[in-house]
């Protein structure tokens, strides 16, 4: 049988760097932490480096190790390539210290995690071959749904092959030396930079952050929440084969037909076979947003057109999920499975230090 897999020359690099195992660097002068999603950047100031103290094995902030830590892809750095090893990559928003990074260690051990700038880049480099899988957040307990992937997955043609729920552990961190008591300002807010020498200044991230950017913990487990997690999904080029040998989790999105009462008999489909749903998610549908109440136009109101996403505990492997999507495309026009796949039945622990 003749392979599917794409000629060296398909396959990506970067083409900035236009080698085929790629190195990074990252500003030296810059620390940078992540909050949840957000980056904070700080600027190394000169004045009293000689007086701080040695944590996590570095004597000054000269000797942090950042050079070696990989910098964000953005578009620009996209670009068809070579081959590269065996190692799966695995692309993730954000950079080398965020709870993403986190994630994709959770979800693909002893992977090669490549941080991106942004959502829409670990996409294209998965569909690229620059990367083998991307782990990217849907959803948080706190926060909610997070509209921009919602709204990626149904642009872009990845399949979702697993999820992982990743629980957010917040730590204070400041420069070497900064004592907790001393502190006069703490920083969450995105792109925080480091003027006028401001040591006073800790920020909120997590330990692996400080371990990576030479900084000190001065709180651990400083979250107000325990139930802070969010739920991440695993994204391929292909496919995986559904089963039934485990607990299962399948994914849609679609557009129902107009008429009385649709949606409630495509929610039914899934009622009438004891199957559970997990989520439901409604956007505006971009192609069609607005709708009149009816042919008059006069006076009338208009309404959204929708999509909707839906979460629902069964495989696609099994007949009372493919007779309830069977149901389901009687009233849609638009109906696509997202993906099947096992779901994360990891115990789940409150986060330490609440």
């Amino acid at each position: 049988m003749q392979s599917l897999s794409p000629s060296p020359s398909m396959r990506p690099t970067l083409k900035s760097l236009g080698k085929p195992s790629p190195t990074y660097r990252i500003t030296p002068s810059r620390l940078v932490v992540q909050c949840g999603h957000r980056r904070t950047r700080r600027r190394v100031g000169d004045a009293g480096k000689n007086n701080i103290a040695a944590v996590n094995g570095h004597r000054t902030l000269d000797l942090v190790p950042i050079d070696n830590l990989p910098k964000p892809l953005t578009i620009a750095d996209l670009s068809p390539a070579p081959m590269h090893g065996s190692t799966l990559r695995v692309a993730y928003q954000g950079v080398p210290g965020a709870y993403s990074e986190a994630a994709a260690g959770k979800a693909y051990p002893n992977c090669e995690a490549i941080p991106c700038d942004q959502f829409e880049v670990a996409f294209q480099a998965v569909e690229l071959w620059i990367a083998d899988r991307a782990v990217l957040p849907v959803e948080n307990s706190l926060g909610g749904s997070i509209h921009r992937n919602y709204d990626l997955l149904l642009r872009h043609r990845l399949h979702i092959v697993g999820e992982v729920q990743l629980p957010v552990h917040h730590c204070l961190l400041a420069l070497p030396g900064v004592r907790k008591e001393g502190r006069r300002r703490h920083r969450r807010r995105r792109r925080v930079r480091r003027r006028q020498n401001l040591r006073d200044t800790a920020a909120i991230a997590s330990a692996r952050a400080a371990d990576l950017y030479g900084l000190q913990i001065l709180a651990d487990g400083i979250q107000d929440d325990s139930s802070n997690v969010t739920r991440f999904v695993m994204l391929a080029r292909e496919p995986i084969i559904p089963r039934t040998d485990r607990p299962f989790k399948t994914s849609i999105v679609f557009a129902h037909d107009t008429g009385t009462s649709v949606l409630f008999k495509v929610l039914s489909a899934f009622a009438f076979r004891n199957i559970s749903l997990t989520k439901i998610e409604s956007r505006p549908h971009r192609n069609r947003p607005i709708r009149l109440a009816d042919d008059a136009n006069v006076g009338t109101a208009k309404h959204f057109e929708y999509m909707f996403y839906v979460d629902f505990e069964a495989s696609m492997a099994e007949a009372r999920a493919q007779n309830a999507l069977a149901e389901v495309q009687e009233f849609t026009s638009f109906l696509r499975v997202l993906g099947s796949y096992p779901m994360d039945m990891t115990p789940w622990c409150p986060s330490r230090g609440d």
